[in-house]
Formats: C-alpha cells, structure tokens, sequence
C-alpha cells in the first residue's frame, strides 16, 4: 500500500532516535514504503555493523551516500565546510581523501551516486546566521539586510571564480582516481543551505561544464535552492532551466520561509511546488530528505501529491 518505488529516503529523518543502531533506524524508513536509503553523513561505523548485513542480504537499496561518509568528528571536514577548496594545500588533500572514501563505500553498498557539499567562500563567521535573522525581523527589502547582504556578495563574488576552479581542480583528482579504479559512481554537488557556501547553480554548471566527461552533476537540493532565492542570491526558477540537464539526484523538501525540511505541499498548503516537479520526475535520484518532527502520515500525503501530480502532468500548465 505505501510502496514508494524508485523514490528514496534519506537517513537524516531518523538519525537522532537510532544513535547507534542501524537495523532499527532502516527498518523504521522501510516501514514508510521505501526500499532505498540515502545514507547520510551522520551514519557511524557503529550504524554500519548492522546496516551491511541488510544490504547485503537486498533487505534495503542504497541509492547514494552523503560524503563525508562514514561520520567524522573533525570540524574541518563536516558539511559546513571550506572543503574541496581549502587553501590549506594538506587540509584540501585530506578532504579528496575522504571524498574517494565516501565513493568506494558507495560503490560497495551499489550505490549510484555520492552527494557532496564541495565548499564556500570563507568568512570570518556565519554571517548567513545573522542575514536571516535580520531576514526574520526587518524582511528582505529593509535597510539593515540589504547593507549586509551587499558587503557578504562582494566578498562571494570575490572569492567565487578561486574557491570554485580549487573544488573544480580537487574534483578532476578525485574523477582520475575513480576512474582507473573503474568506480561507475555519480559525484552530485550539492545547492546549499547558506547563502556564502557553493556551489549557486551558476557556479554548479561551471563545475560541471569545465568537467565535462567525468561523473559530475548537479545534486539540486529543492528546499536549499527556495531558500537562497528568497535571499536573493539567484533565481532558483528561472536559472533551474539553465541547469535541468546537468541535474543527477534531487532532495525532495521545501522551505517554508527560511525553515528547510519541511514536506512539499502538506506543510505549505501552497502549489508553488509544482515548479519542481519535472525535475523530480526527471532526476535519476530522488531522495527525500526531511526532518524529524514529519510525520508518517504527512510523508505518505506528500508523496502522494507529488506522484498524483506528476502523474496528471500538471507542471505542464
């Protein structure tokens, strides 16, 4: 009955409640219809004891993991991050290492893709955290936002053409590698979450054009890209036409205001989602990623709406 088919399902909903065990955490996901994962960064070794098993035994699909994977404590290399592009030539090194890590456990589990936050302009601090409060506060269009969000673009716009050609060279490393280990694995980078991390879609299609014959493709996250429109850092509808065909996996959420994870349609009660729904149905990958507080029965009417609605081709109109 709740049979979700292609559609996966990433372990971020779950994660907190199954600190350490990863039989209990797949099995509640399976419960939902779904019979592919998406493993994400905050699995541990510990999950993966009892995680293997079921794959090996075809208990569950994984449909892509989230580099850096397994799970690291190291600030340095978490998913807020300068990572591909470090300057640090050791630390930059450190994490191509890991990206090949996080792939060769995907190609183990047969697995199609690894998601990747490839890195950021680096600031001296989140001053995403303080734009969207000031967001929150004052709006967009008022004058302490708009003070800010032109010094934080100038720096970006700066710093975009270096950070983007170091993840671009970092990512050729990782690509000659795979390749003569003969990997057949998709490298996604990531749309992100705040508004001084990349890749924007623009910088995606540089990535990937400047790239082109190796395996890397745009991870087009839906509720990231809401988000960083409503900031004003591109037009995720009108740039989305630009990129549809560089798109290898999708995350499946959307935003409500600058709140992410939320499930299309059932939280928003809006139909702004439609724009979206030829990507999703499109997209090699489709993956859900929601959080915590969403409920089973919210998830099961999500799915529903969008598959009914891909279904009746409304996007079409």
């Amino acid at each position: 009955m709740w049979d979700k088919g292609e559609y996966s399902f990433s372990t971020c909903w779950n994660i907190k409640k199954h600190p350490a065990n990863g039989r209990e955490l797949i099995e509640e996901i399976k419960e939902l219809g779904f019979r592919n994962v998406e493993l994400n960064y905050n699995i541990k070794a510990e999950h993966l004891e009892t995680i293997e098993p079921m794959i090996e035994k075809g208990e569950i699909g994984i449909s892509s993991v989230h580099n850096v994977f397994p799970y690291i404590a190291d600030k340095d290399y978490d998913t807020d991050s300068v990572m591909l592009g470090f300057d640090d030539e050791a630390k930059r090194k450190r994490s191509v290492e890991l990206l090949i890590q996080s792939i060769e456990y995907a190609d183990r589990y047969g697995a199609k893709a690894v998601v990747v936050h490839p890195g950021e302009v680096p600031f001296a601090y989140n001053i995403d955290h303080e734009l969207k409060q000031l967001y929150r506060e004052h709006g967009r269009e008022s004058e302490a936002y708009q003070k800010l969000w032109k010094e934080m673009l100038q720096k970006r716009e700066q710093g975009s053409p270096i950070y983007t050609k170091r993840i671009q060279d970092s990512l050729e490393e990782v690509c000659e590698y795979t390749a003569k280990k003969g990997y057949n694995i998709a490298i996604g980078i990531e749309t992100r979450s705040r508004c001084y991390q990349m890749p924007t879609l623009m910088e995606a299609k540089t990535i990937c054009d400047n790239l082109k014959g190796a395996p890397v493709y745009l991870w087009y996250d839906i509720g990231h890209a809401m988000m960083m429109d409503r900031m004003g850092l591109y037009n995720n509808i009108e740039e989305l036409q630009q990129v549809k065909s560089y798109i290898y996996g999708v995350h499946i959420h959307e935003t409500l205001e600058l709140s992410d994870h939320w499930c299309p349609y059932v939280h928003s009660k809006e139909e702004y989602f439609d724009h979206f729904l030829e990507v999703i149905e499109k997209a090699p990958l489709k993956v859900y990623e929601l959080k915590a507080v969403c409920q089973p029965d919210e998830i099961h009417e999500s799915h529903a709406h969008i598959t009914s609605r891909i279904a009746a081709e409304k996007y079409h109109g």
